[in-house]
């Protein structure tokens, strides 16, 4: 699964920001990471670590890093030519020194215990094997008082469940959309508290879990 993944999004690289999943699926998401991420700093002007985990070309990263707010921001992926997109972009941005990004393993994240404030996951959740392993690890390198945002297809309705069970599950084949309740067990599990869900989007239907470490 891993290795269908990296393959996939290896040879993606060069056209994924000119896939129509952008503007109905990856834009919304970034949207409203960045909402709340502004409803939770808004009041502080401290700086704060955020890791974006499955940061594809680092789109939303560069978006962060070109707002208000004082992140210090590490983009993560699995594909090494997602990164090398990603830095291209922040340098034509003139956002590099402000991010960086880094090609590894979300079940096993090259930083420390605590090293950030936040974590962030979109649309990529669904394409990781060993998916409580990875919240996990999200929990480990989490301050306390840290948040994990994740955004992943909302496939409990009869809409997500065609368009991520059926027709994604068919063009990328060996991925799994959890159901809420799954996740939900996962954060748990990692130890996340005041665990809460927005639900977004309608022909695209996606949800965004929030846990606090």
């Amino acid at each position: 699964m891993k290795a269908l993944a990296q393959a996939e999004f290896e040879a993606w690289a060069h056209t994924y920001d000119r896939s129509l999943l952008n503007r109905f699926l990856f834009q919304p998401s970034y949207r409203m990471f960045l909402e709340e991420l502004y409803g939770w700093r808004k009041t502080k002007d401290t700086p704060f670590d955020l890791l974006d985990i499955g940061c594809g070309t680092g789109t939303f990263a560069g978006m962060l890093a070109g707002s208000e707010l004082p992140a210090r921001i590490v983009g993560l992926d699995y594909a090494p030519a997602m990164c090398r997109v990603a830095e291209e972009k922040a340098r034509r941005a003139g956002v590099e020194d402000r991010l960086r990004f880094v090609a590894a393993d979300s079940e096993h994240l090259p930083f420390a215990d605590a090293s950030f404030d936040a974590v962030t996951c979109s649309n990529s959740f669904h394409h990781y094997p060993h998916q409580q392993a990875v919240v996990c690890e999200m929990r480990r390198v989490l301050r306390p008082g840290g948040r994990l945002m994740l955004i992943d297809g909302f496939r409990d309705n009869i809409i997500g469940w065609v368009a991520f069970d059926v027709i994604i599950g068919a063009v990328e084949k060996e991925v799994h959309h959890a159901p809420w309740t799954e996740i939900d067990g996962y954060f748990r599990t990692a130890g996340f508290r005041d665990i809460r869900r927005r639900k977004f989007n309608f022909w695209m239907p996606v949800l965004l879990t929030m846990g606090v470490a």
